[in-house]
């Protein structure tokens, strides 16, 4: 038996067993783009949270640069070139305001 969640509901999930992962505009960032891998692959998603979080990871640039290395140009526009190194080594879901959300490698 399975059972539809949405937005809402997911947040909740998080914020109830590991509230700490994600920000909230992160969890909307995992959300859609889980939903639209399900559109995409015609399969269901089991909701894992704890699974969810050892796959993924929300980073501030500087979190990113501090733990993978990179050296990034510091011009006015770190998120958006540290999305770029990272988009070279794994799969980077998006962003939000501040962070990147992406798939541990």
């Amino acid at each position: 038996m399975k059972q539809t969640i949405g937005l809402s509901q997911f947040t909740d999930a998080f914020m109830s067993i590991r509230p700490n992962n994600f920000s909230y505009e992160g969890l909307q960032v995992l959300f859609d783009w889980i939903e639209q891998q399900e559109q995409d692959t015609g399969t269901e998603q089991e909701l894992d949270v704890i699974a969810l979080c050892c796959e993924f990871s929300e980073m501030t640039p500087k979190e990113v640069i501090e733990s993978y290395g990179y050296d990034v140009e510091d011009d006015g526009n770190e998120l958006n070139n540290v999305a770029d190194c990272l988009h070279d080594d794994t799969i980077v879901l998006g962003l939000t305001d501040t962070t990147v959300i992406f798939l541990n490698f």
